[in-house]
């Protein structure tokens, strides 16, 4: 069974940081492509950035140079580290891994269905 779980998300100021975690059960889709997507309040659900097996990884315009995408296989793990905080980044936060039927699928930032499995999310808020 295939499970994942969101943490470490919070409230801070503009210019703070926060590392989000993504602890995970993937079974048979331990080395799919895996990433991290978000929505605020009565908008679409975004890609925020993501990575493969490989460590290659992708990240929409608006979060590059402030955002990092991380896994640790061996520990499970997955993991956004998230600094220069502005308050257009809050949102709910969700981690997902890209499957399709039975195996790894392409996972397309721009196209939230890519992600066959979503945690439960975790609140940013950032606000003065």
């Amino acid at each position: 069974q295939v499970q994942l779980a969101e943490s470490g998300g919070g409230s801070v100021q503009p210019g703070g940081s926060l590392r989000l975690s993504c602890s995970t059960s993937l079974g048979p889709y331990s080395r799919c492509q895996m990433g991290w997507f978000r929505q605020a309040p009565g908008k679409n659900r975004e890609g925020v950035a993501s990575i493969d097996r490989d460590g290659k990884t992708t990240y929409t315009d608006s979060v590059k140079g402030r955002f990092s995408i991380s896994r640790d296989s061996a520990q499970n793990m997955l993991y956004l580290q998230m600094n220069s905080l502005k308050p257009e980044d809050s949102a709910m936060y969700y981690c997902g891994v890209a499957r399709k039927y039975l195996a790894c699928a392409v996972l397309d930032l721009r196209d939230s269905t890519s992600v066959g499995h979503w945690g439960q999310g975790t609140q940013v808020s950032v606000s003065s």
